[in-house]
């Protein structure tokens, strides 16, 4: 049975088509990995069957009464309130069905024998729809989820403005999977969440029986939950059963096969004309040369999609350091209560390490507390000498209403129009991204446009924090090979064992420090 019928569907922002006469069908129990990409439209698609976006052509329909669940990459939760209060809203329509049914007690008393049967009946029903939806364990429920999330060391009473990324996905995720909805569409649930809750999330998507729809550039997580693949490229959805592993072994079958086609009709239009230039004038062959224009006009021209822009990171690199890139002194983190114990760390010149640990347990803060924005509780940093630091943040700031290349021209005013797009280009953006203004593009390109500043000052010493999330399978491929090259020292968080596999000299597993466990 079709739970989902997208039909004809085309859509586009100025004049960048996304889609282009799409059509999709989403039946019960599918597991779906919805890839492409950066900027292939795969959150924009989310977006317009969740009703948020209208499509400019096309018609999207649900089968009647399913419950649609979407984890977005972008909500913002309402300052104020509480994680309790957050995942206790996952039941604001079985709140709603108590009011309804407080309301029907109240007629009774004045009701007709017939309205008394009718409102008996709804009671009834209402009743049923509760007891079925767990209305009256909800508390339990919601400690439930919270403890399997991690979310019960943070306090349910914690305020959601002070969360972390990880802690804030988590939060969402919870809410989400306590709504129980008839379909789950997942945008990059993995970003910001540590090994073990995605662990935790591969189990509850594996057992899960209902159809899902998730998008994420990371495999190894993908390749576990999925059986059949979406893949969004040029404006088209192209369906695959199997895991990713199995696309891309189908996929690249048959690019080689129409490569192969489209050499062969280039061979034979070349013929052909050199056949019509040669005759068309003889009298005695002209018939034979007018019969093979007609085959050339009737030809159906096979032809390639234009190669996506692969990016081609490099950092610049600023002068030499002193041995020692930074030391702690009972280092101790946080901002009103301790996030860790005293910490005695160094880092030397050419270390590159990675740092991991559970969500909340102060990754960002050490970064921050290294850089000096953050003033630590107690303890000191010293940092060394002759330092270029280059900072990736976890999160864009800003409004994004800059264009690409105004967000370049701040940071360098000196560079011409021309080395700006150079530079935007290197980072795999195409022209009409880089006149795009920055809010509308996808979290990936987004993070290439950050990227891209980073890699155009001089640095001798990177701090990335999260530096994957939301980059396609190229891109994470490539800034790994950049960071191999770099000659200078990385501190990075990273939640990908294999993104830093390879790349670090060390890993500093944080929760060995933390207060928070």
């Amino acid at each position: 049975m079709s739970i989902l019928n997208v039909e004809h569907l085309t859509h586009g922002f100025g004049d960048r088509a996304i889609f282009n006469d799409v059509s999709f069908r989403l039946l019960k129990g599918e597991h779906i990995g919805l890839i492409g990409a950066n900027g292939e439209g795969k959150s924009t698609f989310m977006n317009i069957i969740t009703g948020k976006l209208m499509p400019d052509e096309g018609k999207v329909e649900w089968a009647k009464n399913v419950r649609v669940g979407y984890l977005d990459q972008h909500t913002v939760l309402t300052p104020g309130m509480t994680i309790r209060q957050v995942l206790a809203s996952a039941f604001d329509f079985l709140y709603d069905m108590e009011a309804q049914m407080n309301e029907i007690c109240d007629k009774m008393g004045d009701a007709t024998p017939e309205e008394l049967e009718q409102y008996m009946e709804d009671l009834g029903t209402i009743q049923d729809l509760l007891t079925m939806h767990d209305f009256y364990m909800i508390d339990a429920k919601v400690e439930e989820v919270a403890r399997a999330l991690g979310l019960m060391e943070i306090g349910l009473d914690r305020d959601v403005t002070e969360l972390s990324g990880g802690q804030r996905t988590k939060v969402l995720l919870g809410k989400l999977l306590l709504e129980k909805p008839d379909i789950l569409l997942l945008d990059e649930p993995t970003n910001y969440l540590d090994a073990e809750h995605i662990e935790w999330l591969k189990r509850y998507l594996n057992e899960y029986e209902n159809a899902f729809i998730l998008i994420s550039h990371d495999i190894p997580f993908l390749n576990s939950v999925i059986n059949l693949i979406y893949h969004m490229d040029n404006q088209e959805l192209t369906r695959y059963v199997g895991d990713y592993d199995k696309f891309q072994e189908v996929y690249a079958m048959k690019k080689s096969q129409l490569e192969a086609a489209y050499n062969r009709q280039q061979k034979e239009i070349a013929d052909l004309k050199d056949f019509v230039a040669r005759n068309k004038a003889r009298v005695s062959t002209r018939n034979m040369a007018m019969s093979r224009q007609k085959k050339l006009d009737k030809m159906d021209v096979i032809e390639l999609a234009a190669e996506k822009p692969k990016p081609e990171f490099s950092f610049k690199e600023g002068r030499t350091t002193g041995r020692i890139i930074f030391e702690t002194r009972d280092l101790v983190i946080g901002y009103d209560e301790p996030l860790s114990k005293p910490l005695n760390l160094s880092m030397e010149r050419g270390e590159k390490v990675a740092l991991i640990g559970a969500n909340g347990i102060g990754k960002t803060t050490l970064l921050k507390s290294i850089l000096g924005l953050i003033p630590p509780l107690s303890g000191e940093v010293e940092q060394g000498d002759y330092l270029e630091i280059g900072y990736f943040e976890q999160e864009m700031s800003g409004s994004g209403d800059n264009s690409c290349i105004e967000e370049i021209w701040q940071e360098f005013p000196a560079f011409t129009q021309y080395e700006v797009r150079s530079a935007l280009a290197r980072c795999g953006l195409t022209t009409k991204h880089i006149e795009s203004r920055v809010k509308v593009l996808s979290g990936g390109e987004q993070a290439k446009v950050r990227l891209c500043k980073l890699m155009n000052r001089a640095t001798n010493v990177l701090l990335l924090d999260e530096p994957t999330n939301h980059l396609d399978v190229d891109a994470k491929d490539e800034l790994k090979r950049a960071l191999q090259e770099y000659k200078g020292s990385i501190l990075m968080v990273c939640h990908e064992p294999e993104f830093y596999d390879g790349l670090a000299t060390q890993v500093w597993d944080l929760s060995r420090w933390t207060t928070k466990i």
